[in-house]
């Protein structure tokens, strides 16, 4: 098949999205299929085994990070593009991309398949707060299905977000389908050369958490939650790796909750090794986030052998799954704490634990779930190509 895809956000940027995106991507290149990516230009380029066409692209006010595409510069890209025969288009966030995305298949007269990454009913209200947050949660749900009206089938991270699309009236078919792991790359890493790299002993209690750095991923609960752990392991040491507009205020609740020899943010880790032996310091995986689609950091984290302490919520309860290879914990502090606190101290338990994790992380393998988004581009397109003979059929039994 020939897949144009476009997107908000690709690497550099670091979101689930652009992991989401490449995963998938180099799945299908890899079975002999052809991937092009629209994306933002962010200034830099990285090579990869599929295409990307960088857009010239503006700032986005509200976060510093992101970019905006400019879509007259997609247009200019037309005629290149219907020279390639694509199969369909695959639009893979709702903002800029959604609409131009629509135009394309439009232009190229194929059929369109997007992916509903965001929970935006839990998301929107953090980045315009002078709306009130209930206006802004209606808002996102009328969002929502208006734009999954827009195009011919969804493919959607976990049955606990569908469930809220058909809960919103969405009727447009949709297919549960997660983001894989490439357990190639998820399968080695040395917590002790990131333990050297940061000055930390090896013997040292330690605690990872890898995520955007943003409002809504409930780091501040673990913050909390960590001076109960602290209470328990005085010498106890996270590590949160990743950046983003919540930065600031996680900094100074470090500072105010007294944990600023108890925390180190890294910043953004390369995926060359760096954010694998990052993983693989810790004797647990912290996460607490309520909007996940998916939590693909979790499974990254199992396939390296790390445990889990996390709150099961949304896409993240069917990550969880039975609870192997992890401990669930409820949204409360002292909850959270004594189970990282197990871990920290219970060594047999750490290990059964980390062969379970594996285990399960294996379950999501890349190629599997890369077959079936092919599955759906399939029926996407024969759906398609049966439009013109229904439409023609509909007109001889209609001729006198």
């Amino acid at each position: 098949m020939r897949v144009l895809m476009i997107s908000d956000v690709y690497f550099p940027r670091v979101t689930g999205v652009s992991t989401s995106i490449q995963t998938f991507a180099r799945e299908f290149v890899g079975k002999g299929h052809e991937v092009v990516l629209i994306a933002p230009d962010y200034g830099t380029s990285l090579a990869d085994v599929f295409e990307v066409i960088r857009i010239p692209s503006r700032y986005l006010p509200i976060d510093p990070e992101d970019r905006i595409l400019r879509s007259r510069r997609i247009r200019r890209h037309d005629l290149a593009l219907a020279r390639r025969g694509f199969d369909l288009v695959h639009i893979q966030t709702p903002f800029i991309a959604h609409y131009s995305g629509l135009g394309l298949a439009k232009r190229l007269g194929v059929p369109v398949v997007e992916s509903y990454h965001t929970f935006f009913e839990q998301y929107l209200h953090h980045y315009v707060p002078f709306v009130p947050a209930s206006w802004m949660r209606r808002a996102a749900r009328y969002f929502s299905v208006a734009q999954c009206k827009d195009v011919d089938g969804l493919a959607v991270p976990s049955q606990a977000m569908l469930d809220v699309l058909k809960g919103y009236g969405v009727v447009t078919p949709a297919h549960v389908i997660p983001t894989g792991i490439d357990l190639k790359q998820f399968s080695q890493g040395d917590g002790n050369r990131f333990r050297a790299r940061y000055g930390i002993s090896p013997e040292r209690p330690l605690l990872v958490l890898v995520s955007r750095l943003a409002f809504e991923k409930n780091i501040d609960f673990i913050l909390r939650a960590l001076v109960r752990i602290k209470a328990q392991a005085p010498e106890v040491l996270l590590v949160i790796a990743g950046e983003g507009p919540a930065r600031k205020n996680l900094e100074h609740q470090v500072q105010s909750l007294g944990l600023v020899g108890n925390t180190l943010f890294t910043g953004y880790l390369d995926r060359d090794g760096s954010l694998e032996d990052c993983y693989r310091a810790g004797s647990a995986f912290v996460f607490a986030s309520r909007t996940e689609t998916q939590g693909l950091v979790l499974l990254e984290a199992m396939a390296l052998g790390v445990p889990v302490v996390s709150t099961a919520v949304m896409g993240t309860k069917e990550v969880l799954g039975d609870g192997r290879g992890s401990l669930i914990a409820d949204e409360d502090e002292q909850d959270f704490a004594d189970k990282a606190v197990r871990l920290l101290k219970e060594p047999l338990l750490r290990e059964r634990l980390a062969r379970e994790a594996v285990q399960h992380a294996h379950e999501w393998s890349a190629p599997v779930l890369a077959e079936r988004m092919l599955r759906l581009y399939e029926q996407v397109t024969e759906k398609a190509l049966d439009r013109p003979r229904e439409k023609a059929g509909r007109s001889a039994r209609a001729a006198p």
